[in-house]
């Protein structure tokens, strides 16, 4: 094929594989099931008499779905082109692939393709689905075609740099974290640029994909009466601009990968383990040398050497006998001794440079991101007289959310790095035990993760210092965040664990971050476009809580089910629904008690098996 061996591979395996279909038919399922518990909260709190109200209904659930759906393929799009190439290097094949006959442009776009393709599929599927929903009226085949180009142009443009960052970068999680972090910096910069500025949101909608797919989602005009030249620019409307620069974006991007790729491969570190294997073969060629030197000289030269040899031996025999005996000096190398702590794993998370050498630069971009949340929340707090959560939520809410998706970044890549690297077996054979090797992988996440952690957490210090917090509010946030980041935590470890493939283990963790955060939340969002009323609206939203439950325990329980496992698993959406209708209602003791118990029940569900089961948790035997 055009684009080379790796995707015409890619494209060969995928139909063998069960996931390919089975991610397919359960994206479609639950875009369905959101369709669904749309409608029946309408029809249970609304009255359905004229087709007007279908066609309002289709429109408002069209303008719903269009923007979740370029959430999901933009940010799963750059996570696994990111994490595709990042395992490449880190197993070291991509040194291998570089040694084949292959150009360049067939090993990025190949790579690029492979790791796209599900997202594509996905995208595909889900056209059928966009335009059942054209049926009940209010929504064009002109805007499904709009916001199906935006979305694939986006989601081109956002995998096309996630490949790029990491075929720059050396480490997984640089690759996969510095990736998002673009992503959020460029979407949160137009979009501040869109709220800001009287015409901010014609400039926000040539780059943001979320104001391109905003507005492509908008009614259309009639193009069946004009020619076919003035139709493609009547149904591109206002965004035929933003697929030209996205289109740019990923033409110069891929570029500059295809140029580069065999400038920045092989990495620092392999280089540096070359000059050090350059270095060893010099050294034996001088040995080599001397000695030959030595075999030319004369009987009594060589026997005047051996005999100052065998006096010099003798004196250092002696110095020895005086001196007390040092096992460290014995065993380790001449030169200065790094003495590890009683936990080697925790010493080598926060001692050794793991996670690469520029790990300062995923922490500046957080802090640019937090400078524009600090400044949006100074804003409003300024500006509004009677401050309520919907307004502190605005800031902060993609704050936290960056926050936790970096995070259970750090713990996926803290453990697929070991398997990728082949340092995981070797841990498995030594005397370290699970409890150390699982908290030591803990302690490590939240030390190299302690400014993403911290400054969220003094931006609530800052809430409750301009009083727009009391000392109870204050504590169950804090408190709950805290929750928050050791389950995010713990579930990155824990799939890990389960996963020899980095871009499963990804997509999986990150998959359970998105459904109970941003999943529930659109459903809270159905709630509230539709009906307003949050108690009497349970039973529409049962079927989706139960599908959840369902996917969670298939998610959290495959390798290793269990009775905890389980119901943590159908607990939690129940927990989450619970938790968002009642921080909207002003529950907030209910809200931390709920939290505590769900999230805390389904660490420990988590924790304990990983430490009392390790060898079922990593995969190398099967529970009785």
């Amino acid at each position: 094929m055009l684009i080379g061996p790796v995707f015409t591979r890619e494209v060969t395996i995928a139909p063998r594989r069960d996931w390919t279909y089975i991610i397919r038919s359960v994206y479609v399922g639950l875009l369905l099931l959101l369709i669904a518990t749309a409608w029946l909260v309408v029809s249970g709190t609304q009255l359905i008499t004229d087709p007007g109200d279908f066609a309002r209904f289709g429109a408002m659930l069209f303008q719903f779905l269009a923007p979740v759906q370029l959430v999901l393929a933009v940010f799963f799009a750059a996570t696994l082109a990111a994490g595709a190439v990042g395992q490449e290097k880190e197993r070291k094949t991509l040194l291998l692939l570089l040694l084949t006959r292959m150009s360049n442009s067939e090993l990025v776009l190949g790579k690029l393709f492979a790791a796209l393709l599900n997202i594509l599929m996905m995208l595909a599927v889900s056209v059928p689905v966009f335009m059942a929903i054209a049926m009940l009226g209010g929504v064009s085949y002109y805007q499904i075609v709009r916001v199906m180009l935006v979305t694939l142009f986006s989601m081109l443009a956002c995998g096309s740099l996630g490949s790029c960052i990491a075929l720059w970068r050396e480490k997984t999680f640089q690759a996969i974290a510095t990736t998002i972090l673009a992503l959020v910096l460029w979407i949160g910069v137009w979009e501040t640029i869109a709220i800001s500025l009287p015409n901010g949101l014609n400039v926000a909608v040539l780059f943001s994909p979320w104001s391109a797919v905003v507005v492509a989602s908008r009614p259309a005009i009639d193009v069946s009466t004009i020619s076919f030249g003035t139709a493609i620019g009547a149904v591109l409307g206002p965004i035929q601009h933003f697929l030209i620069i996205c289109g740019c974006l990923v033409l110069l991007i891929n570029a500059v990968a295809i140029a580069l790729v065999r400038v920045w491969n092989p990495s620092r570190e392999a280089r540096s383990t070359t000059l050090e294997e350059e270095t060893w073969h010099k050294k034996n060629v001088e040995q080599n040398v001397e000695q030959t030197l030595a075999e030319s000289l004369t009987v009594d030269a060589v026997s005047k050497i051996e005999e100052n040899q065998w006096t010099h031996e003798l004196t250092v025999e002696k110095h020895r006998e005086n001196q007390p005996l040092n096992p460290a000096a014995i065993a380790a190398e001449p030169g200065r001794i790094r003495h590890t702590w009683n936990n080697p794993i925790i010493w080598r998370e926060m001692m050794t440079r793991a996670y690469g050498r520029r790990i300062w630069v995923i922490q500046l971009g957080f802090l640019a991101f937090f400078v524009i949340c600090a400044w949006t929340l100074h804003s409003v707090l300024a500006e509004s007289m009677a401050i309520t959560v919907a307004q502190l939520a605005g800031p902060l809410v993609p704050l936290f959310l960056l926050s936790l998706v970096l995070v259970n970044v750090q713990a996926i890549t803290s453990q697929t790095s070991e398997k990728d690297g082949g340092t995981f077996d070797l841990i498995l054979v030594s005397d370290i035990t699970p409890k150390e090797y699982v908290f030591g992988k803990l302690g490590g996440i939240f030390y190299n993760m302690k400014w993403i952690v911290l400054l969220p957490l003094l931006l609530c210090g800052y809430l409750y210092w301009y009083r727009a917090l009391d000392e109870t509010s204050l504590f169950f946030l804090l408190a709950g965040l805290t929750v928050l980041y050791m389950f995010v935590a713990m579930v990155g470890v824990y799939i890990g664990m389960q996963y020899d493939n980095t871009r499963a283990a990804t997509a999986t963790s990150l998959g359970v971050v998105f459904f109970l955060f941003v999943g529930i939340a659109a459903c809270i969002w159905i709630m509230v476009a539709f009906s307003g009323s949050f108690e009497t609206q349970l039973v529409p939203f049962s079927a989706f809580m139960v599908g959840g439950g369902i996917g969670l325990y298939v998610t959290l329980g495959a390798r290793n089910p269990s009775a905890a496992i389980a119901v943590a698993s159908f607990s939690l959406p129940i927990a989450v629904f619970y938790i968002i209708t009642s921080m909207l209602l002003g529950k907030y003791l209910l809200v931390f008690a709920v939290l505590a118990g769900a999230f805390g029940f389904t660490i420990a569900a988590m924790l304990i098996p990983s430490i009392a089961e390790f060898d079922v948790a990593t995969g190398r035997t099967t529970p009785d």
